[in-house]
């Protein structure tokens, strides 16, 4: 059987480390990535093809139903093909908040929708296609990538941290019905990680240095932290670890 992981948001930051990660220890690799020029992919590509393993990249909207079908059918022509590994980290939705005098300058119905549906709903949609096409088998880990915002607030996170906290619903729903088949869902709660992502958030310097207050280790997260957790439980046959939001942070959250 040819294992093989599924990474949406695969080009950069937690996405990227994973695909290195689990591509160093032998695992195929379909990325899925929007915004990346062709250079950077493909010496990403090159980059994890030295492992010996086989890449592929794919240029989508991952929350496109559409385009979500295409990728389902190349990976189902793959021979003998089981999707050990999907990751969910797709860190695109709009920052603005949810209150101000200004209504321009706050979230509206379709920036709420659309950050829900690219961040949180498309992990249910991927999930369902891959179990329904067969990809998905006993031994099969699921994660989702959330944070402490589904649970703390912060000004222009609303939207955010409401797919969060959606995303790990979604995740223990799957962990529920996948069970009796041997596959395991759980979220990875990131501490403060140092990403592409954080840089896009207003007044993120202000939550650096939280966070770097806060840290029994005194520094931030950082992408190759959450991608060693990723890959010693995506290497591994066991389910019994499944429907749990497990906090890779160095401590920072117990103490905040």
């Amino acid at each position: 059987m040819s294992d093989w992981a599924v990474i949406l948001g695969a080009s950069s930051g937690i996405g990227a480390a994973c695909a290195k990660e689990l591509a160093r220890k032998g695992m195929n690799i379909f990325g899925v990535y929007l915004r990346k020029p062709k250079d950077h992919i493909q010496k990403m590509k090159d980059e994890l093809e030295k492992y010996g393993i086989d890449v592929i990249f794919k240029k989508m909207s991952a929350s496109n139903e559409d385009k979500r079908a295409e990728a389902i059918k190349e990976l189902k022509a793959i021979d003998n093909i089981r999707v050990k590994v999907f990751v969910h980290s797709l860190a695109f939705g709009t920052l603005k908040p949810v209150i101000d005098l200004n209504p321009k300058n706050s979230l509206v119905q379709k920036n709420v929708e659309m950050t829900m549906d690219v961040m949180a709903n498309s992990m249910m949609y991927w999930v369902q296609d891959l179990y329904q096409t067969g990809l998905l088998k006993k031994g099969s880990q699921l994660f989702g990538m959330t944070s402490s915002g589904g649970q703390r607030q912060w000004k222009t996170y609303g939207a955010v941290s409401m797919a969060k906290a959606s995303l790990e619903s979604v995740s223990r729903q799957l962990a529920f019905e996948l069970a009796p088949f041997g596959i395991a869902s759980n979220t990875i709660q990131a501490g403060v990680t140092d990403t592409p992502a954080l840089r896009k958030i207003p007044n993120n310097d202000k939550m650096i240095e939280k966070s770097l207050t806060l840290n029994p280790a005194g520094r931030l997260t950082l992408p190759e932290d959450i991608a060693h957790i990723v890959s010693m439980i995506g290497f591994s046959e066991e389910s019994w670890m499944t429907g749990n939001n497990i906090r890779v942070d160095g401590g920072e959250d117990i103490t905040g």
